[in-house]
Order: C-alpha cells, then sequence, then structure tokens
C-alpha cells in the first residue's frame, strides 16, 4: 500500500483484506426471489462451518431483514464504525432496513448518494474475519450493483437468479453482459420459482415452464447453478419471518440450496485468475467444514454420500464429557458409526449461541440422525422430531465414543430426563 493513498482507500482495503469472498447475487429483473435466494444461501454457507456476512445494498426495498426476522432491529454504531446485527449471535446482517426509523420511510437518493453509502457499507462496518460475504443486489444493472461489483473488484463473482419465462431470461442476458463489461467472474446462474413443490405430498410438479435459466447458462457458457422450485413454505417462512433455511432444513427444497452451495464453492474452488492463485484459501474451510485434531483435517462427512449403513451421533459435551443439557454444551461430539458399532469418524465442533429453535435445524445440516443426551427439553424434543432426528435422553455414560458403541449394541444405559422443560 502507498503512503500517499487517502485513509479512505486504506480503511477500504483493510476491510476487504478480512473478506475471503464475495458473492454478488443479481437478478436482471424483480420478482424473481432474488432476496429470497440471496439469504437461504448465506444461511446454507454458514451451516457449512462458514463465517457468513450478508450485505443488503438494495436502497430502495430492503427484504433481508424481514426474510431473515430482524424487522425493527437497529446496526450499532461505536465511533466511526457501524457494528452490523448479528443473526443468532453469528451471521453478521448490515441493510438499509436496519437503519430506517419504519418500513413505511422511503428512501430518496440520486445514484452519487447511493454510491457513498454502499462504500461506507463495506469500508465503515465492523465485519472482521468472514469467509463468504453475500451481497443482495437491487434488480437491474443500475448504481446500487455497479458500485459494489467496483468496491469488491477481485473478490467479488456474481450468481445471477432468474426465473425460466423468456420476460425474465430476456433481461437476465444484461446481466451477464453487464458482468462481462466489468470482468466480474459469474459463479453461476439459478433458476428460481422452476415447478413448484405439492404441499399435500411433496411432489414437484412443472405446472409453469422450466429449462430457462439452464438454456441461458449454456447460451453463454455460464455454470448453471441448479434449480428451485415454488415452494409454499418459502412463502410461509418470509411471511412469518422465519429463516427458511432454520426451520425447513430437511425439505427437498433446503437440500436445493445446499447443492447450489456446494457448485459454488467448487467454482471458487477451480477459478483462476492472474490475481487469484490460491482461492480454496479464501473460503477457509469450504468444502466439507473442516476441524482441526490431533493435527490432522478432519471432514464432516457429505450427506448426500453419506453410505447408508452409517449413522451420524451428535453428543453434547462438557470438558470431554457427556453434559446434563444438549443446548449448555460446550462443544457437540460428532461421531459417525456403522451398524456394528464401529467408530469411523469423529470430531467436535463449537454450537452457535444456545436460542429456542436453532440448535436442531443446524445439527440437522450437519447430517445428523441420533442425538445422545442428558437431558432436553420437550419442545426441543419436537423440533428435533420435525428434522428426522432421533432423541435419546437420560444417557448414563460420560463418554461420548462408548455412549454411541453402546447405543448401536443395545447396552445404552439411561435414567431420568435430567432436563425435561
Amino acid at each position: 500500500m502507498s503512503c500517499e493513498e487517502p485513509i479512505d482507500e486504506l480503511t477500504l482495503k483493510k476491510r476487504l483484506e478480512k473478506i475471503g469472498t464475495a458473492f454478488i447475487v443479481l437478478s436482471g429483473k424483480g420478482g424473481v426471489g432474488k432476496s429470497t435466494v440471496a439469504a437461504n444461501l448465506a444461511l446454507s454457507l454458514f451451516f457449512r462451518g462458514l463465517r457468513v456476512g450478508i450485505l443488503d445494498v438494495d436502497i430502495h426495498g430492503p427484504s433481508i431483514p424481514k426474510l431473515l426476522g430482524l424487522s425493527g432491529m437497529r446496526v450499532g454504531v461505536s465511533g466511526e464504525e457501524i457494528i452490523p446485527i448479528e443473526l443468532h449471535g453469528q451471521i453478521k446482517v448490515v441493510s438499509m432496513g436496519l437503519l430506517l426509523s419504519g418500513n413505511e420511510q422511503a428512501v430518496i437518493w440520486r445514484g452519487p448518494m447511493k454510491a457513498n453509502v454502499i462504500r461506507q457499507f463495506l469500508q465503515n462496518v465492523a465485519w472482521g474475519d468472514l469467509d463468504a460475504l453475500v451481497v443482495d443486489c437491487p434488480p437491474g444493472t443500475g448504481d446500487e450493483s455497479l458500485s459494489i461489483a467496483q468496491l469488491l473488484g477481485e473478490k467479488g463473482s456474481a450468481i445471477i437468479v432468474t426465473t425460466p419465462q423468456q420476460m425474465a431470461t430476456i433481461d437476465v442476458e444484461k446481466c451477464i453482459t453487464f458482468c462481462q463489461q466489468l470482468k466480474l467472474p459469474i459463479a453461476g446462474i439459478i433458476e428460481n420459482m422452476s415447478g413448484f413443490v405439492c404441499p399435500e405430498c411433496g411432489k414437484e410438479v412443472d405446472i409453469f415452464s422450466t429449462g430457462g435459466g439452464e438454456k441461458l447458462a449454456k447460451d453463454y457458457n455460464v455454470p448453471f447453478l441448479g434449480r428451485i422450485p415454488i415452494d409454499p413454505d418459502i412463502v410461509k417462512s418470509g411471511d412469518e419471518e422465519r429463516p427458511y433455511m432454520y426451520f425447513y432444513s430437511k425439505t427437498k427444497t433446503a437440500q436445493k440450496f445446499d447443492e447450489i452451495v456446494e457448485h459454488i464453492v467448487h467454482f471458487k474452488k477451480n477459478e483462476q485468475t492472474p490475481h487469484k492463485t490460491d482461492v480454496e484459501n479464501e473460503i477457509h474451510v469450504v468444502p466439507s467444514s473442516k476441524d482441526k485434531k490431533n493435527g490432522e483435517d478432519i471432514s464432516l462427512p457429505d450427506k448426500a454420500s453419506k453410505k447408508e449403513d452409517i449413522m451420524k451421533f451428535a453428543v453434547p459435551t462438557y470438558q470431554g464429557k457427556l453434559c446434563a443439557h444438549f443446548g449448555h454444551c460446550e462443544a457437540f461430539a460428532l461421531i459417525d458409526a456403522n451398524k456394528e458399532g464401529t467408530i469411523t469418524n469423529e470430531t467436535y465442533v463449537t454450537p452457535p449461541p444456545h436460542e429456542p429453535g436453532l440448535l436442531p435445524p443446524w445439527l440437522a445440516q450437519q447430517g445428523v440422525d441420533c442425538v445422545i443426551a442428558g437431558g432436553m427439553g420437550s419442545r426441543a424434543q419436537q423440533l428435533f422430531a420435525q428434522q428426522g432426528i432421533k432423541v435419546i435422553t437420560g444417557a448414563q455414560n460420560e463418554d461420548p465414543r462408548e455412549a454411541v458403541i453402546q447405543y448401536l449394541k443395545g447396552t445404552l444405559e439411561t435414567g431420568a430426563n435430567t432436563c425435561d422443560h
């Protein structure tokens, strides 16, 4: 860095140095579900073990606060720094909607003012160290998209959202040429609202057109990341301000988001530009949420590739021993074992802060089949059941490995549920 550079430029560079990579979510047209896609991709990245931030640069119509259940909250200020809202104490969120005094308040700004506030969102926000920053842009290729792409520079890559209809894909072509002109790498195209998930049987039906986004990706030789169907639960979760990937993480639609995240992770790993020679280090723990134990890399197995005869157990621990209440544990022992009781993998992960309803979907995202605990409240057990996760309470053995082995062999001793509230 040159000592002659303006202080603002130096501050911005220092902020960006702490951000591994940024995904700029674009759409050529409004109403394609771009903000919903951005919010849930960020949550899926978080569930992979990443440090994630969400920046909403839709100045005139911010949607991210409502989608994440943050309506009415406000960012903080400390000196010259903006302190982002932390969703569940983990995901850092900044949006114009977290600055306004009310949802009905209109922002009537011209381009220069919008560009200035977007710069502040990067330069003056205490983002800290992030593996991934997901940026939700307004529709089109106007001031906001241009400003964020130029500010992020080589950190950024685009994720373009469309619906299958030709009316939408025509406008998406403009997004593609926008990226090409800015030399902004395109991580891929997502076809949203592709098909319909029946709320009764869960079957996916193509009641509308499909394939428009995939054809566009093929025509322009950019990656096609996948399709997300019309799912009534997505609409419901947005209206109720209950983040979809938290509360519906076991659904087929949630799995679609996870699959798309897998694609964009691979894009970042394989992308080669003159400025990026070691992209894998940008996303520090992608693609497999690696943990360290005894100096070795231990990867959490991919749910899609997990063998049918292998079960994943979660055991709440404190100082390496099974603790009385799953929600107050220091770390979860994640243990893979076959039906004969042979341990095939073991790692310890730190849970997010204990808040009602958070741990069941979080553990579901880790691929957990069964929780063995000393005690658990009835409401939490119901939430685990909704995620398809079996719960064993009253476990007596304090050794997590032995508890799993004994359970599989049918010899695990259980007593009273030590925390049934």
